[in-house]
């Protein structure tokens, strides 16, 4: 039997939150767990609590963070100590700004929901909400999506009214952040960095899948669970 990794949650848990309760059976899911998923308050990180103990990093959904620099702060420790990432909804959101910001220079990317007057509004109202929404997204050949889903496509569930901003969609395209997913209309629904061993952040919610206790985990929280065991191995063998 392996020992837990462990991964932090780094959100404001809501009971009555349905994502929230998602990720935990998600997590439960997991064939070759156990994993032990721990919430970790915004407002923490945000006054400089660590995330280094932790095998993964989960950014999870709920707009509007406490601290949304909390948020920005462990995307930012999970990209740069190359520790296993995943942002869904909200995570996704805050995922770009912090890319934006930290790695193109673009100090003034914002949320528009949070900053309705922002000078860069990366992340912006989508044409058409999607709240409780099951859609198709195609996943790129090659992407950690592709690998984790064993398919080109999936119907995955949304409950969003922001998102990117198509406006800026060459500006990321310039960079290592890759878009690795879209909806029929060639929306940006996910992206990954490809030089990470494993950051991925979704607009749509695999999390959704396990909503009812005892449901099968989503592949790609399979293939997170993964990464993060790879990692803690790692980090464990470099030890030994």
């Amino acid at each position: 039997m392996h020992s837990a990794i462990r991964i932090a949650l780094v959100g404001d848990f809501k009971q009555q939150q349905k994502a929230h309760l998602a990720i935990s059976n998600a997590i439960a899911a997991v064939p070759d767990g156990p994993v032990e998923g721990v919430w970790v308050p915004t407002e923490s990180v945000g006054r400089g609590d660590s995330l280094a103990e932790f095998d993964g990093i989960w950014c999870v959904p709920g707009m509007p963070y406490r601290s949304a620099d909390g948020a920005l702060a462990a995307i930012r420790q999970a990209r740069v100590s190359r520790i296993p990432f995943l942002g869904t909804s909200a995570g996704f959101q805050y995922a770009l700004i912090e890319y934006a910001r930290n790695v193109l220079g673009f100090a003034d990317a914002d949320h528009q929901k949070s900053n309705p007057n922002a000078a860069m509004p990366l992340i912006s109202p989508l044409g058409c909400a999607l709240i409780g929404v099951k859609a198709r997204v195609r996943f790129t050949d090659g992407s950690i999506l592709r690998q984790a889903y064993r398919a080109h496509q999936a119907e995955e569930v949304y409950s969003c009214s922001f998102g990117f901003n198509p406006r800026y969609r060459r500006l990321i395209e310039s960079g290592h952040l890759g878009i690795t997913a879209v909806d029929d209309q060639d929306e940006v629904r996910a992206v990954e960095i490809d030089s990470h061993p494993f950051f991925v952040a979704t607009l749509f919610q695999p999390e959704m899948r396990s909503a009812e206790a005892g449901s099968p985990a989503n592949p790609l929280v399979n293939a997170f669970a993964a990464a993060c065991r790879r990692r803690r191995d790692s980090m464990t063998k470099a030890a030994s």
